[in-house]
């Protein structure tokens, strides 16, 4: 997860009030947090996640810190949870088949920024396409997708860090298999399954099942609302073909599934979170300890998702095919999907970007002007 306690780089101090919040999710985990909070306060086996320390030093653009560090915020240490403003998760699903594909060497499918108010328990989530043509955190560019399979977690959070001026130094990824598990051990999520969808839940089943040699799959036979298990749900989830948007109906939908779970996680009893917690927990990957999670816990009942988009933000976006480096989503400007991003998380209008971001704005329109859509 993402430790993000913002200064004038998009931290703005909320009035003191609630206590401290809870959230994990990617390609869908948001309960996990809870989780690990009730295996541990019951003492229940599992090894727990694995976990990696970062330095936030490394990771985020130096006028982030010396913006942070005027605004008078509190230096945090790799893991510490603030307890007033906002904290930023990373959130990486991989197209990782094994654990080790967790840590290195796989694309980033699915990126979320998880934005906190530790004040109210507010949460926004941002997906960042995949696709979306920015700096990998090496002054190269191509889709940010490539950050993760690069340099893994550490190099992915650069990737955001620089490009979009926060200062996230925690992290959670997750895999097919986790997800699958996560569904299966809350008895399912409800989705509402559209009629363009119901094809191509099943060829991703078939293609899961076929990778994970899980042994068969139940097909969805009809459209609407209704329950789906962890292979249909972590199928919903790949489905970009015939659904409004493409790869960006794909980023909606699971933000649709990440709030199903929220909702059946709510209703679960804690005998059985914490059952699920002992199946889930070992194919995580973080730099939160078992400490850190247990940190970050409140009620669940108190915090909830306010509100969700996707960066580029819609009417500053286009896509174009950038030569070898294929189809990518361009940001039109990427100055003002900054300003933008920055006003949805903080509500800041009068955010100025670094002159990182400009940097990285100027290179971007020069790789990509003449290869643009129109």
């Amino acid at each position: 997860m993402a430790e993000n306690y913002k200064g004038n780089a998009g931290a703005k101090k909320a009035s003191k009030s609630k206590s401290k919040v809870i959230i994990f999710a990617i390609e869908i985990l948001l309960i996990l947090i809870m989780l690990a909070f009730l295996y541990f306060i019951m003492t229940q086996g599992g090894e727990g996640p694995k976990v990696v320390e970062l330095d936030k030093d490394k990771l985020i653009n130096e006028e982030v810190l010396e913006s942070n560090t005027a605004e008078g915020d509190k230096e945090l240490k790799p893991g510490e949870i603030a307890d007033t403003g906002y904290m930023n998760v990373a959130l990486f699903g991989v197209d990782a088949i094994t654990t080790n594909g967790l840590y290195k060497g796989s694309r980033s499918d699915s990126i979320m920024i998880a934005s906190i108010n530790m004040d109210t328990g507010d949460i926004k989530l941002v997906s960042v396409y995949r696709d979306t043509y920015l700096n990998l955190g090496t002054d190269t560019y191509n889709k940010c997708n490539h950050a993760y399979a690069g340099g893994g977690a550490e190099q992915a959070i650069k990737m955001l860090n620089m490009n979009l001026d926060l200062d996230i130094t925690n992290f959670v990824t997750v895999n097919y298999q986790s997800l699958i598990d996560l569904v299966d051990g809350l008895g399912g999520i409800y989705i509402d399954v559209d009629k363009n969808e119901l094809k191509h839940i099943n060829n991703y089943q078939i293609t899961i099942n076929k990778d994970l040699n899980l042994g068969g799959y139940t097909p969805v036979k009809e459209t609407g609302y209704q329950k789906l298990n962890g292979l249909q749900a972590t199928a919903y989830c790949r489905i970009r073909y015939d659904i409004p948007g493409g790869d960006f109906g794909r980023a909606s939908n699971q933000r649709e599934v990440l709030k199903a779970i929220e909702e059946q996680a709510k209703k679960t009893d804690a005998a059985t979170l914490t059952a699920v917690f002992n199946e889930v927990i070992d194919e995580v990957y973080t730099s939160m300890d078992s400490k850190d999670l247990l940190e970050l816990v409140g009620n669940i009942n108190n915090y909830r998702i306010k509100d969700e988009a996707g960066f580029p933000e819609e009417s500053m976006r286009t896509t174009g095919n950038i030569g070898a480096k294929g189809s990518c989503v361009i940001p039109l400007d990427l100055e003002s999907n900054v300003e933008w991003l920055h006003e949805f998380l903080y509500e800041d209008t009068e955010y100025t970007v670094s002159d990182t971001v400009k940097e990285c704005a100027t290179q971007i329109k020069k790789d990509t002007s003449s290869y643009i859509n129109r």
